[in-house]
Formats: C-alpha cells, structure tokens, sequence
C-alpha cells in the first residue's frame, strides 16, 4: 500500500473513465443506484452503466436543471442517483435546483462533472469548468470530491456511493499519470501524504497532484526537500494534515485547476491562518478564463505545470528564509 518514493509516474486513464468503469461495477452490487443523464453519456461514460443496466438508466435531453430535479426525486423514492454531465453544465446551469431540491433537504444525490478545468483544450472556454469546485463547496451538506488519478477514481466513486448526502465528484477528460499503488486506501476528509519532505509542501488537487510530484522532482535536484499532499476531498478539507504540512515545512504551495480567487487554496489558506500561519503561494488560473488549444499547451501558458509549481516553491522558500 505505500506510496513509492520514485519520482517516475506512467500514464494511466482519464478519471472520467475510470467513474464509468467503476459505476458499471457498484451497478452490479447495488440495484438501487440509477444513473440520470443529460444527452452526453459517450462523454461522460455513463454509456457504460447505460449499455448494462438500461431499465436503470434515465435521458432528460440537454436540460441540465431537470435532470438534477429529477435525480432528487429519485434519491426521495429510496434511490441512489447518479448524475453527470460536463462539470460547466451540471453546476452552472443547475446550481439553483442542487441548492434547492438537493442540498437543502439534504438528498442523497450524488452529482459528477466531468471535462473540469481547461485541460478539455480545444473545447474551449464555455465548456471549461474552472469555478465547480467553488460552486459545490458552497452548497451545505456537499462533500466534495477531486481524484488525482484511476486509483483514486474508483476508490473515491465507491465511497461517494456508500456516503449518505449529496456528494460532488470532479472528473477530467484527459488521460492522467498514476500516482497511486492499486491498493492505496482512501477516506473521505482525510488528505494523503504522496511524498515526504521537510523545506516546502506542495498540495495539490485532481491532475495538479501529479505536476506537484514534477516539482518535487525539479527542487530535490535543487537539494530542496518538498513534501507533496493530494487534497482529493477539498470538502470536509483534513485541517489536521494541512496545520502539521505548514508547522513542520512552514512554507506551502496550492495547485489546482481552477481558479485561485475561490478554489482548494482559499480553504487551505483559511486553514493556515487559524492553526498554523506560514508564507503561502497559489498556483492556478488567475482571474481570467482561458481559450482553445491542446491541454499540455493551455496547462503552460495558464502556469499549471510542475515547472510552474517549482518557481511558486522557489518563491515561497525566499520569503520563508
């Protein structure tokens, strides 16, 4: 179950594949879990749970906000529903009815965006979620969830399953590097320590956990020790691990896909100042949408790369100093 200590990480699938895959499983063990889609189930690989199960499988056509009135329904009658769309739909379009039908009474709904942040590339900026996680973590009761890679995809898809409330699960369109051994244990809350280190942590969210371990490689050729933690669940966020990250390194950086006005760093920031104030810097979008291009382009010139996450460290170890 440990986690290696190797800088090397191989490509594994996107996170939305594994939340399929992983779906088609849990429907075979569980027939009270239903799925309700919104016209993009090839997109969102819903299509497989769709393919097995079709009695259990629901289409309200491009209509977002029904579809979340319906998924509500659904959890109300005894159901665990399951529904997903691209993340820029399913908040943005829906936020009215997750925050009426389904946060405030409480509904066991469990909502998947997919094609977050701006690695969907050439999709371009109305299609690229970059506030999801924001928007979630607003609504009471939410727990949200960010996998860094399929490992924790399918471990974090089963605990949103078993987990009684409304559950938010972040997923992306590209194919993402494995971080993780397949038999790495998960608990909601409760932040992994991917990597030791004692000069900076790098906390990182979604596919940023992987470019943090990058940076990590980059600064221990640096004779800089860095200490990379994977927030997969931004909400309940693990306070404990992120107060004894910034007292023991007294220097932190956050990553993330998306934007840093309202995101992961503003609660990890919140956290530093009550239990354990330390210098701080942000990596992510700043204050700005971004365009169409290739993912490994748009993640350059947005600064959401591993060398990006270095220079944040750099900058960071100065002031510490």
């Amino acid at each position: 179950m440990a986690i290696p200590t190797k800088f090397e990480l191989k490509m594994g699938v996107a996170t939305r594949e594994a939340f399929g895959r992983t779906l088609v499983e849990l429907g075979r063990e569980n027939p009270n879990i239903v799925v309700v889609d919104a016209d993009l189930s090839k997109s969102t690989m819903t299509t497989y749970f769709a393919k097995e199960f079709p009695e259990r499988f629901f289409t309200c056509g491009i209509a977002e906000a029904n579809m979340v009135g319906v998924a509500a329904g659904l959890a109300a009658a005894g159901k665990i529903p399951v529904v997903s769309s691209f993340s820029c739909f399913l908040l943005n379009k829906s936020f009215e009815q997750l925050r009426v039908t389904v946060a405030y009474p409480n509904m066991n709904v469990k909502a998947v965006g997919t094609h977050s942040g701006i690695s969907i590339g050439e999709d371009g900026p109305s299609q690229m979620s970059v506030e999801d996680t924001a928007l979630a973590g607003a609504l009471p009761g939410f727990v949200v969830l960010s996998p860094a890679d399929e490992v924790a995809a399918r471990a974090l898809v089963r605990l949103m399953i078993q987990h009684q409330g409304p559950v938010f699960l972040r997923a992306g369109r590209p194919k993402v590097p494995i971080v993780y051994p397949a038999d790495q244990k998960f608990e909601l809350g409760k932040a992994i320590e991917v990597l030791p280190g004692s000069d900076v942590t790098l906390i990182g969210t979604g596919l940023m956990v992987a470019e943090a371990v990058r940076a990590a490689e980059i600064l221990d050729g640096e004779g800089i020790s860095a200490r990379v933690i994977d927030i997969h669940t931004i909400k309940p966020i693990d306070r404990e691990c992120i107060a004894k990250a910034a007292r023991e390194t007294g220097a932190v950086v956050v990553a993330e896909e998306h934007l840093v006005d309202c995101g992961l760093g503003v609660r990890v920031a919140q956290v530093v100042a009550e239990t354990s104030p330390c210098a701080m810097e942000f990596v992510g979008l700043q204050n700005t949408y971004a365009e169409s291009g290739s993912p490994e382009s748009l993640l350059e010139k947005y600064g959401l790369t591993g060398r990006h996450i270095a220079e944040a460290a750099r900058k960071v170890l100065a002031r510490k100093r």
